[in-house]
């Protein structure tokens, strides 16, 4: 098994360094920075083309790419109205777009260095530090992020935290999947087809917060995908929270959840939470990512397993809020084949 490496692959703004950690193993070769805990490449070994949208400089993911490959958080997704009320006082979190917290806000967890705090040659633990306050969000939370290549060419991702108070606490992994081989123009990600175990999913506004009817029954709308053989996604738009079954999870604790089959080559995601985010990249504006390729509308698939959005605001969801004594966890488990 090869070492792994670590290069300085840019500098912030402020001067900082930003670190590019390359892993191996599983069959999978990946390159990481400890800016945002961030999964910037990632390839079936000995094989050219990225099997995820990222960049080549540190610069883009200042700006279009802030989100791609990142640990978002404290909390993933969208708040509605920028704030939530916790233990009788009302938290105004910072609104990055209008009237909406999205992914924790503009200087969430997506956005910072993150320690390496292990590292070995198929995978490497992150630390970071959420002081209370910052973007609004009460109590000191430390949280930590795993990312290893296992067998069978499997990117597993972990997540941990604890805080000293009271506070949301919902991290996501947001890689943009792209499995259309070497020549993703040929087999575009509309054309991959999805299988996912959710009965129901959130309708929203045009703000991107789930309705008060959410949730609804995808039998009968553009959202069923849970048809064995999968569907493929097209282009009419998807950016939407699935509410995921309750069947049995394995000993683990992990169930199964959703497919992604290209022409040449299969995605199959494992999780134990509640929710998976489909966005499939209908608004991303064109970028230039790894090694020159053009990204843009539908470049890529991300597929975030995380708890449901704005549920700091919703009674009726799955509750996200963690307590002193408690530990967050979130396991998902991304498995790569060829067709």
């Amino acid at each position: 098994m090869t070492a792994p490496q670590v290069t300085e692959f840019g500098r912030l703004p402020d001067g900082t360094p930003v670190r590019n950690i390359r892993l191996t193993g599983g069959g999978l070769r990946a390159d990481l920075l400890d800016y945002g805990a961030r999964l910037r490449d990632l390839r079936l070994a000995g094989q050219d083309a990225p099997l995820v949208l990222g960049a080549d400089e540190v610069t883009p993911y200042l700006d279009a790419m802030n989100y791609f490959g990142a640990i978002v958080g404290r909390c993933a997704n969208r708040i509605g109205g920028a704030g939530f009320d916790l233990g009788g006082t009302r938290h105004a979190t910072q609104a990055n777009e209008p009237g909406v917290t999205l992914h924790g806000g503009a200087g969430g967890a997506s956005a910072r260095i993150w320690e390496v705090t292990a590292l070995r040659a198929d995978r490497v633990r992150f630390a970071w530090l959420s002081p209370a306050g910052e973007m609004g969000f009460p109590g000191t939370l430390r949280a930590e992020a795993e990312i290893a290549l296992e067998p069978d060419a499997t990117l597993a991702v972990t997540l941990r935290a604890r805080t000293d108070a009271a506070t949301p606490c919902n991290f996501a992994h947001h890689s943009y999947f792209q499995l259309g081989g070497p020549d993703p123009v040929r087999d575009p990600v509309p054309e991959h087809r999805l299988w996912i175990d959710a009965p129901r999913y959130l309708p929203v506004d045009g703000r991107g917060i789930p309705v008060a009817a959410a949730p609804a029954a995808v039998a009968g709308t553009r959202f069923d995908f849970t048809a064995p053989e999968g569907r493929a996604l097209g282009r009419a738009g998807i950016d939407h929270n699935f509410c995921l079954s309750d069947a049995p999870a394995g000993s683990d604790g992990m169930r199964r959840v959703a497919r992604v089959t290209s022409a040449t080559r299969v995605l199959e995601v494992e999780t134990d939470q509640p929710g998976l985010q489909v966005y499939d990249g209908h608004g991303l504006p064109e970028m230039t990512g790894l090694g020159g390729r053009r990204y843009g509308a539908f470049a890529g698939l991300a597929l975030e397993t995380q708890g449901w959005p704005d549920a700091v605001n919703r009674g009726d969801f799955p509750p996200v809020i963690l307590r002193p004594g408690d530990t967050y966890l979130h396991r998902v488990r991304y498995r790569i084949a060829a067709v």
